[in-house]
C-alpha cells in the first residue's frame, strides 16, 4: 500500500466531512466554557476522541506539579475544575515525524448579553459566518485538528506517527495547561496550533503579564465640609496615566527589534478591569485595578517587571497622599515570555506546499501582539510550534463570528500537512471505530 495519497483526495474527504464538522463545532460552542467552567466541554471532547478510536487522557492540572516549571504563570483562581484532554494516535509502524495538534477549550466572558445580536451560547450561521463566543476563539480550530485526522481516515489511512490531539484549559489568563501538558509527558517533533489568526505562518509574538494594583484612600464625607480626604479611584488613575506613558516608551523601542519594528502598536497597556468606592456620598477608600501588558520576544520578564514596579513607586512618590501609602502590585495571570518561531524550515515547508495546494497563493507571515501557547513547545520543549488557523471576527468582543469557508480550507490545509509530515500508513482494519 502507498504511503502517499493524492492531495485532491485528501481535499474532497474534508469536504464530505464538513457539514458534520460544521455541526459538531456548533455543538461544541454550545458549552459556556469561560474559566471554571471548562468541565463540561472538556467531557465532551474526551467522549468526541473515543467515539474516534483514540487513547484519551484526562486530568486534573495540578498547579503544584508546574509551579516551579519554566513558562508558569501566577494562580489567582481556584484549579479545581480545570481539566486538560489528549488523545493519542499511536501508529502500526512509526516511520514519520511526531506531532502535537494543540488547541484551547476555555473562552472569555461575553459581557453584557443586551449587547450581542444573538444569544452568544446560541451558534448561528449568516452568510458563511457562525457566530458565538469561542466559535472561532478557538472551538473552531478543535474541530479543524480532530476533522483533518477524519478526513485521512475516511480514505482508509492514519498518520505513521504518533499525534496527540491536546484539548487545554488556561490559555486566556495564564497557558498553565499548555504547561501541565509538557509536564506529564507529551513531547513531539512538532505542534501545529490553529489559532484564529488568519491562514497565514506567525512569525513572533508578544508575552503578556497580568497584574493587579490596590490603591488606598482617605474615605470622608463628598461634601468636604470636614475634611476633603484623598479619593481612591482619582488616585488610581494617577498610576494609570504614569503606566499609560510607559506604553508609549516601550513602544518607541520597536525600532529595535527586528519582528515588531513595522507594526503599528506591538505594547499595548490594557486597563482590564477597575473597581472602586463603597458609597456614592463618601470619598472612595479603596480602588483596585488590573493590567495586561505585552512584552517583546527579546525583552526578559524580570527586566518588564523592574520597570512597571519602578513607573509605579515613582509615580506615587510624586503624590503627596500617595508617598505615605504606596499602591500594593501583585501578579495575578500571565507571565509570559514572546515567542519567535525560528529553527522550524522542513515544518514550514511542509506547511507552505499544503497551503498553496489550498489557497492557490503563496503562504503569508505576520506578527501579532496577542499570545499563544506556542511558547510552550518552542521555547520549553525543543519543539517548533506553528500558529495558523482559520478567520475570526470580533474575537473578545461582542458577536464573535468565525468564517466557516475558512475553517474547512484550514481543516484541508491541516490534514495535508499531517500527510506529509507524518507520512501515511493503512489504517488497522481491526481498530476501532
Amino acid at each position: 500500500m502507498p504511503d502517499r495519497i493524492a492531495d485532491e483526495a485528501i481535499l474532497s474527504a474534508v469536504d464530505d466531512g464538513f457539514a458534520r464538522q460544521v455541526a459538531f463545532l456548533a455543538d461544541l460552542v454550545r458549552f459556556p466554557s469561560q474559566r471554571g467552567d471548562e468541565h463540561a466541554a472538556q467531557s465532551f471532547m474526551a467522549a468526541a476522541y473515543e467515539v474516534n478510536g483514540y487513547a484519551v487522557d484526562m486530568w486534573s492540572v495540578d498547579v503544584d506539579a508546574i509551579r516551579d516549571l519554566p513558562g508558569f504563570s501566577p494562580v489567582a483562581v481556584s484549579y479545581d475544575d480545570a481539566f486538560n484532554v489528549v488523545a493519542s494516535h499511536t501508529p502500526r509502524n512509526a516511520t514519520g515525524r511526531s506531532l502535537i495538534l494543540n488547541g484551547h477549550i476555555d473562552v472569555v466572558p461575553t459581557g453584557p448579553l443586551d449587547r450581542w445580536a444573538r444569544d452568544p451560547y446560541d451558534p448561528a450561521i449568516e452568510d458563511g459566518w457562525m457566530h458565538g463566543r469561542g466559535a472561532g476563539d478557538m472551538k473552531a480550530g478543535l474541530s479543524a485538528c480532530l476533522y483533518a485526522l477524519t478526513a485521512l481516515r475516511s480514505l482508509g489511512y492514519q498518520p505513521a506517527a504518533n499525534v496527540f490531539l491536546q484539548s487545554v484549559v488556561e490559555e486566556e489568563c495564564t497557558g498553565n495547561g499548555a504547561l501541565a501538558c509538557l509536564q506529564r509527558g507529551y513531547r513531539a517533533d512538532a505542534a501545529f496550533i490553529p489559532e484564529p489568526l488568519e491562514p497565514r505562518l506567525m512569525r513572533a509574538q508578544v508575552g503578556p503579564i497580568w497584574f493587579r494594583v490596590e490603591v488606598d484612600g482617605d474615605p470622608q464625607h463628598a461634601s468636604g465640609a470636614f475634611s476633603a480626604g484623598a479619593n481612591a479611584i482619582e488616585k488610581a488613575f494617577v498610576i494609570i496615566q504614569a503606566l499609560k506613558q510607559l506604553e508609549i516608551v516601550w513602544n518607541a523601542r520597536k525600532v529595535d527589534d527586528p519582528h515588531f519594528c513595522d507594526h503599528p502598536h506591538p505594547i499595548r497597556f490594557n486597563l482590564g478591569k477597575i473597581e472602586g468606592g463603597e458609597w456614592t456620598s463618601s470619598v472612595p477608600a479603596r480602588c483596585i485595578f488590573e493590567m495586561r501588558v505585552a512584552t517583546y520576544p527579546s525583552q526578559r520578564l524580570e527586566d518588564a517587571r523592574a520597570e512597571l514596579e519602578a513607573c509605579i513607586a515613582d509615580a506615587a512618590r510624586a503624590d503627596p497622599f500617595l508617598a505615605n501609602r504606596p499602591p500594593r502590585l501583585t501578579y495575578n495571570g500571565f507571565m509570559a515570555e514572546g515567542y519567535v518561531l525560528e529553527g522550524a524550515d522542513e515544518m514550514e515547508a511542509v506547511l507552505r506546499r499544503s497551503h498553496t495546494a489550498v489557497w492557490g497563493e503563496p503562504l503569508k507571515e505576520h506578527v501579532t501582539s496577542a499570545t499563544t501557547d506556542a511558547r510552550f513547545f518552542g521555547l520549553y520543549a525543543d519543539t517548533p510550534a506553528i500558529v495558523y488557523g482559520p478567520i475570526c471576527r470580533m474575537p473578545h468582543g461582542y458577536d464573535e463570528a468565525v468564517d466557516l469557508d475558512s475553517v474547512r480550507k484550514v481543516t484541508q490545509t491541516i490534514a495535508l500537512f499531517i500527510a506529509d509530515w507524518c507520512g501515511l500508513e493503512p489504517v488497522d482494519p481491526e481498530a476501532r471505530p
